[in-house]
């Protein structure tokens, strides 16, 4: 059995969501950001590793109770390469490696992140999984321990998609049944997809 460690991404400022911080906005009575977490607690992936940056101790707050390790980001306004790189450090030693997740996703659920660890198979050279749905590619990703010091010398706000065209022949596709792997919450329309797929 192979052992991944999540790592969920949640320092950012919401710049697109305006003034209010998307990751604490209500859906169906829990913080968006709490509904992540708590699916991919129902995953195999440990521990949970939550970056906080931007109003980190609200953050905080809305996951209190929850089995996570919470590390801070105090570059976080420098980009989203600067929590990945927090969150990559406190992977502990001897695991494989690292789901990366965006804590504003919190339709996806426990059976998409188990896929991704089933598919990792370092033997055929897949170690690298993405999930796939209608031809395109979404969050989040299983990347092996061997990626790590280049995950965590990524710059700016681009995120890891450089380093995947780097390995396209380690790259798995996880095909998926629902489009969950896009929905996030970036902007108010965006968000209110996400409370309507919650009935609200």
């Amino acid at each position: 059995m192979n052992d991944f460690a999540a790592v969920v991404l949640a320092a950012g400022a919401s710049n697109r969501m305006g003034s209010k911080n998307k990751l604490l906005a209500d859906l169906a009575g829990e913080p968006v950001l709490r509904r992540t977490v708590s699916n991919v607690l129902s995953s195999r992936l440990r521990p949970v590793i939550v970056v906080t940056g931007f109003e980190a101790e609200r953050v905080g707050r809305a996951l209190a109770g929850l089995p996570v390790n919470l590390v801070h980001n105090a570059g976080f306004a420098e980009g989203m390469a600067t929590s990945l790189a927090a969150g990559i450090a406190a992977v502990p030693e001897g695991v494989d490696g690292a789901v990366i997740c965006l804590g504003d996703m919190p339709l996806i659920k426990n059976d998409v992140i188990n896929a991704l660890i089933d598919a990792y198979a370092p033997e055929n050279n897949r170690t690298i999984a993405v999930p796939v749905h209608a031809g395109r590619r979404g969050h989040p990703v299983l990347w092996a321990r061997r990626y790590f010091v280049d995950l965590q010398h990524l710059t700016g706000d681009s995120g890891a998609r450089g380093l995947l065209e780097d390995n396209v022949a380690c790259v798995v596709e996880v095909e998926v049944s629902d489009n969950a792997i896009f929905a996030d919450a970036d902007t108010p329309e965006a968000l209110a997809g996400l409370r309507s797929s919650f009935g609200h």
